[in-house]
């Protein structure tokens, strides 16, 4: 895309930010006095239309026309497969799965991917690879082996799980991009961090941790092994040497603290970008900003239903784009 087609392209991405879920908007919701008037709320400042319903309706909804908006912005939406990678990937185990089990399972699958996803289940329908792009080839054939052989689903979904991460990590440093490279690097490092605690936690041997975690430029995966298998605190001690410090006190609270600290680490890589109206990392960064949005709403919607209070809907919440 050429340098004035980035420029317009800005433009209507700036245009398209006034609509975006400020603090004030999400305390409105906050204080609705249940999920219905939530809803209502919602479609009022323009989220869903008159077939959406329930929040996964909405969710939905507003998912596809981020996408769609950027379909429309960029001639080659393959600038952002460093996002679209990891719907390939649920969408490979999705297939696998329902090969594994002979029977259609509905509603498995994410659009938005860079394979179609009947080409990716003919493939392993098939147990032929070699149409995958490069990346997947070898993980979809390990993967299928491993359920079709030993039943392992868990050792499956690892196999695929760090395959993601590689690809993710691989086109984001590839692109040549601050927003991409950074998502990427962040991707990655909340991931490793994500099951080092998990495997600590469930007691996993280090032939785990090998196959799960994968390689990053800000962390030391061998220290972070070693750590995983000692103990939490010994993790929490390593990534105290790390940039990432500040997350220990999120991962001493919770994992859902922790999945909270990386968004916001997110918000921070991608709110300088807005004013950057020469290059794709304004739209890039649009597309963070509106899956944080999508989160918090989420669980804004999920924490009405459930009659949480809204101290605790807010403390979960994620930081605003705009």
């Amino acid at each position: 895309m050429a340098k004035n087609q980035y420029t317009y392209a800005v433009a209507r991405i700036r245009s398209k930010e006034l609509t975006l879920l400020n603090n004030q908007i999400l305390e409105q919701l906050i204080a609705s006095k249940s999920y219905d008037e939530c809803i209502r709320l919602l479609q009022e400042k323009g989220w869903g239309n008159q077939d959406t319903k329930t929040a996964e309706e909405i969710l939905g909804f507003e998912h596809e026309k981020t996408w769609e908006l950027m379909e429309e912005l960029v001639d080659d939406i393959s600038v952002f497969d460093v996002f679209l990678y990891a719907n390939d990937y649920h969408n490979l185990k999705a297939a696998i799965k329902q090969a594994y089990v002979g029977t259609e399972i509905p509603n498995i699958y994410l659009s938005h991917g860079t394979v179609k996803v009947e080409d990716l289940y003919t493939c392993v329908k098939e147990n032929d690879f070699e149409a995958l792009p490069d990346h997947m080839r070898e993980a979809a054939r390990d993967a299928y082996q491993v359920l079709f052989h030993t039943g392992d689903g868990q050792l499956c979904d690892v196999i695929i799980d760090k395959a993601a991460l590689k690809a993710i990590y691989k086109r984001g440093k590839a692109s040549d991009n601050e927003v991409l490279a950074g998502f990427a690097e962040l991707k990655v490092v909340a991931s490793n961090i994500n099951i080092a605690i998990r495997g600590n936690k469930t007691r996993k041997g280090i032939d785990f941790f090998q196959r799960a975690l994968a390689e990053c430029d800000t962390l030391d995966i061998q220290r972070l092994t070693e750590a995983a298998l000692d103990s939490e605190s010994a993790i929490h001690e390593y990534l105290s040497s790390t940039i990432y410090s500040d997350a220990v006190a999120a991962l001493k609270e919770s994992l859902s603290a922790f999945e909270r600290w990386c968004d916001n680490r997110i918000m921070e890589l991608i709110k300088p970008q807005r004013y950057n109206p020469f290059t794709i990392s304004p739209l890039a960064a649009f597309i963070l900003g509106r899956e944080s949005e999508m989160k918090s709403v989420r669980i804004l919607l999920s924490g009405k239903l459930n009659d949480l209070s809204e101290n605790l809907i807010r403390e979960r919440l994620r930081e605003t784009y705009v």
